[in-house]
């Protein structure tokens, strides 16, 4: 009798012990083997509040799981389900139930990318902003004030205070989070690069220097041209000469500006007006790179005062205004002399 108990007991043992182990493969096997996706490329997204359990159960619904229950084992043989992150997961093709488990432990979430442009307003950034489907838009109808309090900045222009640069971030991330990051790394730049500006600014302080680069930035067709023409700039403001620059014109004008600038609109005095009004504008005309910063703290030496656009994107730089007058005759005016705002002959 005794031996017959033993013969069942070893019996029984020997069964668990196949089944045991024919889990155990089936297990490794099924934690080592590619999910089943219907497209290239599946989305996944882990909500807030999710658990292992709930997303196991949610990607056998969508038939790309087979045993859920094999992705919780695994999660407590790991010891750190309770360390998941939230967010979008990129399903690749071949991907595994135990690389993404992984993925879902490490953060490895979907990063999107938005760029904002050097040289655009302050509006054009907040449109592409509202127009990006990720991001979660909560400042939609702000006017700009209630922008910059709602990014803890009262009281600034908004104007040329967010650093362009393209910017990654996950789904769900608002509006006023990426405003203060953009934000955030422009006086993060400014702070570093205002220490280190050449000897003899006309400047104040690194707004000065801001409002500068803006301009720089608008009137620079060539990246290679904006140390020299920041240095013509430099040397106007130094010698108490204005800048005489469309861009500002433009932008003082906002949306009457229709493409083309008349003489009546350089001779309005707006506060933007540099035609009519000697130094600086009062706040940048719009959004300065590193690039145009870094070329208003470091502007090409020389005795340049005047540049004219040659029509192919670069500029031809005068030291007099005679040099100047007959470069716009010859690159604007097509060799044709006739009065002009810095030029006027009668007898021709």
């Amino acid at each position: 009798m005794r031996n017959a108990i033993k013969k069942i007991l070893l019996f029984v043992i020997t069964i668990m012990a196949m089944a045991m182990a024919w889990l155990w493969v089936d297990y490794s096997n099924f934690m080592h083997s590619p999910m089943t996706l219907s497209n290239d490329q599946t989305i996944f997204m882990v909500e807030p509040g999710s658990n292992l359990s709930q997303i196991a159960i949610s990607l056998r619904d969508k038939g790309i799981l087979s045993h859920p229950r094999y992705l919780r084992m695994y999660g407590r043989i790991e010891g750190n389900a309770n360390r998941i992150s939230v967010g979008e997961y990129q399903l690749e093709p071949g991907m595994t139930p135990a690389v993404f488990y992984q993925n879902l432990i490490a953060g490895k979430v979907i990063q999107h990318a938005l760029t904002i442009v050097e040289g655009w307003t302050f509006r054009q950034m907040l449109e592409a902003i509202h127009a990006n489907p990720v991001l979660q838009a909560t400042l939609k109808n702000s006017s700009a004030e209630q922008v910059m309090i709602a990014i803890g900045q009262e009281g600034q222009h908004p104007e040329g205070r967010f650093l362009p640069d393209t910017y990654h971030f996950t789904r769900g991330m608002t509006d006023v989070e990426f405003l203060k990051r953009a934000y955030r790394a422009m006086q993060d730049y400014l702070q570093q690069q205002w220490p280190q500006r050449s000897v003899g600014l006309p400047f104040n302080n690194s707004y000065e220097a801001l409002i500068l680069a803006s301009i720089v930035e608008k009137e620079t067709g060539k990246g290679s041209e904006r140390a020299a023409i920041a240095g013509v700039f430099v040397r106007r403001l130094q010698q108490h000469i204005r800048l005489q620059t469309d861009p500002t014109v433009i932008y003082g004008m906002g949306d009457r500006y229709q493409g083309n600038i008349q003489r009546k609109d350089l001779l309005e005095d707006t506060p933007y007006n540099t035609y009519r009004r000697s130094g600086l504008t009062p706040t940048p005309i719009a959004l300065p790179g590193r690039e145009a910063i870094y070329a208003s703290l470091h502007p090409e030496e020389g005795d340049d005062l005047y540049f004219v656009s040659k029509g192919d994107g670069s500029h031809y730089f005068s030291s007099t205004l005679e040099q100047h007058n007959q470069a716009v005759i010859k690159y604007q005016l097509n060799g044709r002399k006739r009065s002009f705002s810095s030029y006027k002959n009668k007898s021709e």
